[in-house]
């Protein structure tokens, strides 16, 4: 818009000349928050609160102390700095596999050279290397246990008589939850004192489990912690995550219990009702560490060994696929508890250790974080029941009835049913119905469920512990809702609700507008999202479970925008790494728990757009946070791939791979229709290499600049020979992926009399008017897949092209997110039209969220990370956005409304950092200090 002036109002308390006030109000080692586990030197933050405009820091000084003991580890002294995050303590006395926790706090001056008060203490504790001291302990060995070995179980492989006769030759003792028990002392032990006080004060007690598959770890009877599908997986043949817990306050003096139940999870799936897929490390495993330090210096450790017993556990069957049974009659009342009597439970089996390297989880847990009712009941009739018995492949109980939950998600049902021991409550999920209204897996993965065995004893509440699934709908079989007729004498359902459940790693962002349409938009992918963010991102919650990486990169920035990723992602790249092939070569998935190979499949077991996430990836981290670590510790990872990628070119060109999979036409969606696989897989092989130079450059590698340069410059030259018709100004076949593609990465170049390839600014704008003029030619709609859509709508941004992508999206036709949601969906769905796809639960559409945050809204990181850039876009008939991003040095806040001629903005940006704010219209921007301010424009 064309702005005549702007009024800049300060909203902020009179300034008198005195000390501003600064509050330190969030500490953080890592970026994380809470108890700590670090490896080495870990690296430490603060954000910071003030009152009043222009606050920041001069200056810092940071103390650190053992928590216990107060030895004073380190003190930085002042240091004049406007650093307040990943600040480095290089030099502090950390002593590996210390018992005792850190303390630390710290203080700051302002830009007058006022100081803060100290702030709270906040702790971290160094990672334990003695935690393999222990011994993986369970009911039997891997050896004994006759698993097959290897990761081609899938698809047809898993019909061959001589594979299905393997799996069934396994012990079935290999797949089976148990339960495991020790008792320990704490504090003196006076012989024939029952009732003994110890006077030895425990000051810190810190619990290392690590339960493979799943493990849910109680102590003294009280389940420790609220994570679901603990440890979070990974590939066990390379890395092995652990949880740490500080236990100090759960123990008691005198006889105390702990209690593990242990469950397959992608440790050991062995298959038995629906499976992706089968793969075995081995049988349930645990290996448990219990450190306690006193008061007078000494302490004790407790570790998995062969002092431990196990039992059956209630639980009789468990798949990450398949669902699960739980038998009540079976459950052991106080089996974890001090009293009981073990005299009948089993000694517990030394195992084989999983062959990777022992870890502590950085990344948040996975918990159970939302929960929903019943919006809906239907019952089925007797036609209904014998036709859904034939469409679903099983028989459906008469009792059955179907509950609409009212919202598609990740998780299992949590029931509270009362009825006669022995009765058997069974629970169908699915995100679809068939034509009678019965639960619908056909698309999703058939038979999972879940099904529950009685004690009855009065109310019982129950969920699965070790299995979940995408689903909307429940179908209760045996049981009737309390309130409805029970001439069979039923069991009772007294409550049931959808247990939401992902990764809890925080929401960091808010997005509101003036759109309908964007408003839903951004909730079915958050939705999505959240249901496909467990161990690691799925591409859905129910069929796959697996991690399809080229989610990772393409939907990245809008990640980063939503959600804390701090931890989660070093962890997605440590999946990342030990996927990667000896070759160089990098898996369409990560952990790579199947290895796609034979006929047909080629494609799925490689693709430079999924792999590509190794080198991409690691740059949108440092973007976000200003952390380079991802890219140093996994540039030799990132090179490999690149030197693989050059021997499957052929003179520059890279001819494999996926493509842009599931573009937009009048065809099914799946493989790339659009758009030629060489031509994406190429722009994706110089996208990395141009990475990896920028990478080389941060390492400090001038032959790998040197060397690379050279090889991008012959891709470049590759690629516009095989793919630009000059006469034309078009790419491949003038699709929008086609064109988008070299856009997005500035390979619009033509070669000089040298032949070194320059910028073509001429080039470069005739082959954005084809994309223009494509977009148009299809009514204002796509024609791009999972892969061309982030490409083609940032390149429509970067080159101004708001209103365009406003009309590609503001309406309820297919391709959209308007025709979803009348459609009735709940979570983004796999395809553009919902009734076409196999998913109602993918997030790999969800690019539209970067559009809302970098451009609708307008926040933009800099190469400073101290500094933002706030540019909104207001554009079509939008009357106003509202946001808020919370950024490692707190929160920016974006509110502006465009109404009657004028553009006004309210904005809230950081203690110690700056925004440069581009008013629409404006050529030159502002530089705003921290603060809260209002901008307005007028026509």
């Amino acid at each position: 818009m064309n702005i005549k002036k702007y009024l800049l109002l300060f909203l902020c308390l009179p300034c008198f000349m005195q000390a501003k006030t600064i509050t330190i109000s969030r500490l953080t080692c890592e970026m994380q928050d809470g108890l700590v586990v670090v490896e080495g030197s870990p690296r430490l933050g603060w954000v910071m609160e003030s009152p009043e405009n222009g606050t920041r820091q001069s200056a810092y000084e940071i103390d650190i102390r053992e928590a216990f003991t107060g030895r004073s580890v380190w003190n930085s002294g002042k240091v004049y700095s406007t650093q307040s995050q990943l600040v480095s303590i290089e030099g502090a006395d950390i002593r590996p596999d210390n018992p005792f926790n850190y303390s630390w706090r710290v203080r700051v001056w302002d830009e007058t050279d006022a100081p803060s008060e100290w702030s709270r203490e906040a702790k971290f504790r160094s990672a334990s290397s003695r935690l393999s001291e222990g011994k993986w302990i369970g009911a039997i060995t891997r050896q004994n246990a006759h698993l097959p070995e290897g990761r081609k179980f899938h698809g047809g492989e898993l019909k061959k008589p001589e594979v299905k006769a393997a799996w069934e030759a396994v012990d079935t003792l290999a797949k089976k939850s148990i339960c495991l028990r020790r008792t320990f002392q704490v504090g003196d032990r006076t012989e024939g004192n029952t009732n003994r006080q110890s006077g030895k004060k425990i000051v810190e007690a810190t619990a290392y489990v690590c339960g493979l598959g799943f493990y849910e770890f109680s102590l003294n009877g009280k389940k420790v912690g609220n994570s679901e599908f603990a440890p979070l997986w990974s590939d066990y043949d390379k890395t092995v995550f652990y949880n740490t817990y500080d236990v100090t306050e759960q123990l008691r003096h005198g006889e105390n219990a702990v209690g593990i139940l242990l469950g397959n999870g992608f440790y050991n799936v062995q298959g038995g009702r629906y499976r992706k897929l089968q793969i075995s490390f081995g049988p349930p495993t645990l290996l448990f560490e219990l450190v306690i330090n006193y008061e007078d210096g000494t302490s004790t450790t407790l570790r998995s060994d062969n002092d431990w017993k196990y039992d059956f556990s209630p639980i009789t069957f468990n798949c990450i696929y398949g669902g699960e049974d739980y038998d009540a009659r079976r459950e052991q009342k106080g089996w974890n508890q001090v009293g009981f009597d073990d005299s009948h439970w089993r000694p517990v089996v030394i195992q084989e250790a999983p062959k990777g390297i022992l870890r502590p989880q950085m990344a948040p847990p996975v918990k159970i974080m939302e929960r929903y009712d019943i919006q809906k009941v239907t019952k089925l009739n007797a036609e209904q029941v014998a036709s859904a018995s034939k469409s679903t492949k099983r028989t459906v109980d008469p009792s059955a009835f179907v509950l609409d939950m009212g919202q598609n998600l990740a998780g299992f049902p949590e029931i509270t049913v009362c009825g006669k021991r022995g009765q058997k409550v069974t629970l169908l999920v699915a995100e679809a119905l068939t034509d009678e209204g019965a639960c619908n897996q056909r698309q999703t993965g058939r038979q999972h469920y879940y099904e529950y065995t009685l004690k009855g004893e009065g109310d019982e509440t129950w969920h699965p512990r070790f299995s979940y699934y995408g689903f909307r709908y429940i179908q209760v079989e045996g049981a009737v809702l309390k309130g409805q007729k029970n001439p069979q004498k039923l069991p009772v359902l007294k409550n049931i609700q959808s247990c939401f459940v992902f990764n809890s790693a925080k929401k960091v962002s808010t997005f509101e507008s003036s759109n309908r349409i964007f408003n839903a938009a951004h909730r079915l992918i958050e939705k999505a999202v959240r249901s496909n963010m467990q161990s690691v991102f799925t591409d859905c919650p129910h069929r796959e479970k697996l991690g399809w990486l080229e989610q990772v990169h393409l939907n990245g920035p809008g990640l980063l925008y939503n959600y804390d990723l701090t931890a989660y992602a070093p962890q997605i790249m440590q999946n990342m790494a030990d996927a990667q092939h000896a070759n160089g070569a990098m898996p369409t998935t990560a952990p790579e728990y199947v290895i796609f190979e034979g006929p047909g499949m080629d494609a799925f077991a490689e693709s430079p757009e999924w792999g590509g996430s190794l080198v991409i990836f690691p740059f949108m981290y440092y973007e976000t946070y200003g952390d380079d670590s991802l890219i140093k510790k996994y540039y030799p990872n990132m090179r490999r791939y690149v030197d693989y990628l050059k021997t499957r070119a052929d003179k520059g060109i890279l001819s494999f791979g996926l493509g842009d999979w599931y573009d937009y036409g009048d065809f099914r969606a799946g493989f790339s229709r659009n758009t030629p696989v060489p031509l994406v897989a190429t722009a994706h092989y110089y996208m990395t290499v141009m990475y990896l130079i920028k990478a080389a450059k941060m390492v400090g590698n001038d032959f790998d600049i040197h060397y690379y340069t050279s090889l991008a410059h012959e891709i470049l030259a590759a690629f516009n020979k095989c793919f630009l018709h000059k006469e034309t100004a078009q790419y491949g076949t003038g699709s929008q992926c086609s064109n988008a593609l070299p856009l997005f990465l500035q390979m619009t170049q033509d070669a000089d009399e040298q032949g070194n390839y320059q910028p073509d600014a001429k080039l470069n704008e005739k082959v954005l008017m084809n994309l223009i003029k494509d977009v148009e030619a299809h009514g204002n709609r796509l024609t791009t897949g999972d892969v061309g859509n982030r490409y083609l709508i940032q390149t429509l941004a970067r080159n101004g092209q708001h209103e365009l992508i406003y009309k590609m999206f503001n309406h309820e036709e297919a391709p959209g997110y308007g025709f979803q949601l009348k459609f009735g969906a709940t979570t983004l769905t796999e395809q553009w039209d919902p009734r076409q796809g196999s998913s109602w639960n993918h997030f790999m559409m969800g690019q539209i969220d970067e559009w809302f945050f970098n451009s609708l809204v307008g926040i933009r990181p800099s190469t400073t990370y101290q500094k933002f850039i706030i540019a909104p876009q207001p554009v079509g008939d939008l009357k106003y956005v509202k946001a808020s991003y919370e950024t490692l040095y707190g929160t920016i806040v974006v509110d502006w409304t465009s109404q009657n001629g004028t553009f006004t903005l309210n904005i809230s940006v950081p203690v110690n950092t700056t925004a440069v704010v581009y008013l629409p219209g404006e050529k030159e921007p502002k530089e705003i200090q921290s603060g809260t301010y209002q901008l307005v424009c007028a026509k």
